[in-house]
């Protein structure tokens, strides 16, 4: 399972092949429970966010900047939800091991897909801002081609900060245990099993978390300062139910994903309680994307048509 590597001195570094995810303690049953919840969890998340993808796809009257976001967001929550539950729900029964390899590409995505969805969020805020503010401006300024350019972005801005993130944590030696306590493969507790100075680290987590929560945050915070402006001085109550109507699933989001990943990561010390960790972590990687479609389609009305003209088509086809 390692390879002990002998240096001068007395130091000695143990090279591991695999980690073991410790997950949650507990007997049988509970562990039978958990599984459960997870596997629950994950099938409602799976169908919710296909559902979304799948009918602003084939409804015209969805084929807008708004809901091209949403589906992306959808795709998002799908894919690192994606990235730990089948292996968390693999590791309640059967074995807990999970490879260096896999551990690396686990938190490579799981990085990726969290912190595009944090700079979505952001360039969703601003198109809400553009759409109720320069209303007239909108269909050029949220071009095709902007909100690709837009997407892109924040892909690219995920990929760095995932590739930042793994390099660093896993140039470190790890030796002495190779149980990971979470149950995937995660900055903190990863640095945990580190034999030598994390410092650098940590500082790298907190600094790049911290400037990334700051820099979409106040994004969004400027735009919907803005767009409560508009609002105060529109006279029509129907338009103000409508952008409330909108918003409010944006905003619903926003204050659940940015609050759980900044008790998780933007705050000094975060590393260090792991109990707490994983009860934060289960919310923003398994509960969080299971909601953001219903948050979405039971607040929003376009969608709610556009989920009665889909059924109502799949029943005329049926019959």
């Amino acid at each position: 399972l390692s390879t002990q590597l002998s240096r001068q001195g007395n130091l000695s570094a143990v090279l591991w092949q695999e980690f073991v995810l410790v997950g949650f303690p507990g007997e049988a049953a509970t562990q039978a429970l958990l599984f459960t919840v997870f596997l629950t969890l994950y099938m409602v998340t799976v169908m919710g966010n296909l559902t979304m993808i799948i009918v602003v796809t084939l409804d015209a009257r969805l084929h807008s900047p708004m809901y091209f976001f949403l589906k992306n967001l959808s795709f998002l929550d799908l894919c690192y939800s994606s990235v730990i539950a089948p292996k968390a729900l693999a590791s309640f029964f059967s074995s807990k091991v999970i490879t260096f390899a896999g551990c690396t590409t686990q938190l490579c995505f799981f990085s990726l897909s969290a912190t595009t969805e944090a700079f979505l969020l952001a360039v969703m805020a601003y198109d809400r801002f553009v759409a109720i503010c320069s209303p007239l401006r909108y269909p050029v300024t949220m071009s095709s081609t902007m909100c690709a350019r837009l997407v892109l972005g924040c892909y690219c801005g995920g990929c760095l900060n995932s590739i930042v993130q793994t390099s660093l944590t896993f140039q470190l030696p790890f030796c002495g245990s190779n149980r990971i306590d979470h149950f995937f493969c995660d900055v903190p507790p990863l640095l945990q099993l580190a034999c030598a100075d994390t410092a650098l680290n940590e500082l790298f987590l907190f600094g790049i978390c911290g400037f990334i929560i700051v820099s979409t945050v106040l994004v969004i915070l400027v735009s919907y300062g803005y767009i409560t402006v508009t609002i105060l001085r529109m006279r029509s109550g129907l338009g103000r139910a409508k952008i409330f109507s909108t918003c409010g699933s944006h905003m619903t989001a926003v204050s659940l994903f940015y609050g759980t990943v900044f008790v998780m990561y933007a705050q000094p010390g975060a590393v260090e309680s792991m109990e707490q960790g994983k009860v934060v972590s289960i919310f923003y990687t398994q509960v969080i994307p299971m909601l953001n479609p219903l948050i979405y389609s039971l607040r929003n009305k376009d969608v709610k048509d556009a989920l009665r003209r889909l059924g109502h088509s799949l029943d005329v086809n049926s019959t």
